[in-house]
């Protein structure tokens, strides 16, 4: 498949609406959808909307990307992965249907995950926006139930635009005529520019700050809209950050009219790899016992913003990062508020990924920011030597969802 077009990303509906088309519209024949766009917290949740809606029973298909460790995860049928014969039989069809076309892999692996949800029972379909949003992949379904637009930032400028306001608009392209959409906490810019586009398309705004409101209070998570008051648990995902992606979430279900107990599941029972998660046990584990380990993908400066905000969080114990990024991303932007709770950090390359920074250059980046910062040729390497010098240290593996997804790979 990755034959069939010579970019990786290029932004355009009319390929997947041609194979759609070619494969008899499945897009127009899956469950009720929530499309669910933004930078930062999309994953998180949908992951929250999930568990909320299947606390009452209802099935649930769901499309994420990227995958961590395997491509299964990016479609999840009725609450279950789909499984390998499932997987090869729908992406077989798919290809045999677009014949020599061009088409991009992400495009094309959409189609799959449509025609999959097509032929499966379900009540919803959880949308996870690839990139941007008005000419993503997944932007082909004219009528959703809800939208949701979770926080913008600065992230992927060479194809969304070098403003909050410009990328804001390319994520605002998910909103559809008269229909609701959920906005969680924005920049003024992006906010207006997410406004004027609901207003045009007479779509029903369900803002944070004007329409709900989510906060931490005593070790609480209070939530109030105009229908009340909610006092929950807080959210069993790591982070300040995600009482903010909670409170959408929860929107996102009181909007679907759903009760008190949905809510309490979106926050209390979701599942979401790679953010802030806790690694205890695997082979990794193995090599620095005593070490506390950490695993996060964020890789922008909101996720460094985050991240940093969850250590400042954290019980005070000598901290080291091993950090991997890609040569697109805003480096500096990334580390720079992680500079004050880290001991070092070691650099990496992401193995297996040719946009990989060099180890050096992200070791640099790390010292211009003023970090203590060394190299390594693994992961691995790098844990095994901090195990050594520093063994009861915490240490967080971040900067990238594929080197998050290598890890966890490697880990087993």
């Amino acid at each position: 498949m990755m034959t069939l077009h010579p970019k990786v990303i290029d932004l355009t509906l009319g390929r997947v609406e041609r194979l759609l088309a070619a494969l008899g519209h499945p897009e127009r024949c899956i469950p009720p959808v929530i499309h669910i766009a933004g930078t930062n917290g999309k994953g998180s949740t949908q992951a929250m909307i999930r568990a909320g809606l299947e606390a009452t029973g209802e099935k649930v298909h769901a499309y994420t990307s990227p995958h961590l460790a395997r491509f299964h995860e990016r479609i999840r049928l009725a609450g279950e992965l789909i499984d390998e014969p499932a997987l090869t039989a729908i992406l077989d069809e798919c290809v045999q249907a677009n014949g020599p076309d061009e088409i991009t892999f992400f495009e094309i692996t959409t189609c799959a995950a449509f025609l999959a949800f097509a032929r499966t029972p379900a009540d919803w379909t959880l949308l996870e926006v690839g990139l941007g949003g008005r000419l993503d992949a997944t932007n082909v379904v004219d009528r959703p139930r809800l939208t949701i637009i979770t926080p913008v930032s600065m992230d992927h400028e060479a194809f969304l635009g070098d403003t909050i306001a410009k990328i804001a608009g390319e994520k605002a392209g998910i909103i559809k005529r008269g229909v609701p959409c959920v906005v969680g906490p924005q920049h003024p810019d992006g906010l207006a520019v997410i406004e004027a586009k609901a207003a045009a398309s007479g779509a029903p705004l369900w803002a944070y700050g004007q329409h709900w409101t989510v906060s931490e209070d005593r070790g609480r998570l209070v939530y109030q809209d105009e229908n009340g008051l909610l006092d929950l648990p807080l959210p069993n995902l790591p982070g300040p950050h995600q009482v903010q992606n909670a409170g959408a979430a929860i929107a996102a279900l009181r909007l679907l009219g759903k009760g008190e107990a949905a809510c309490e599941a979106a926050v209390t029972r979701a599942d979401w790899p790679a953010r802030m998660q806790r690694l205890r046990r695997g082979p990794l584990v193995d090599l620095a016992p005593r070490v506390e380990l950490w695993l996060d993908g964020g890789h922008n400066p909101a996720g460094g913003e985050a991240v940093a905000a969850t250590l400042a969080r954290m019980p005070a114990r000598e901290t080291h990062l091993i950090c991997g990024m890609l040569n697109t991303k805003d480096v500096a932007g990334y580390m720079a508020p992680l500079a004050r709770h880290v001991r070092r950090l070691h650099a990496v390359p992401i193995p297996g990924e040719k946009n990989t920074l060099p180890a050096e250059m992200t070791r640099d980046a790390a010292r211009n920011v003023g970090m203590d910062a060394v190299t390594a040729s693994s992961v691995a390497e790098a844990l095994a030597g901090i195990a050594e010098t520093s063994p009861e240290a915490r240490v967080l593996i971040c900067g990238s969802l594929y080197l998050a997804g290598a890890v966890l790979r490697e880990n087993g």
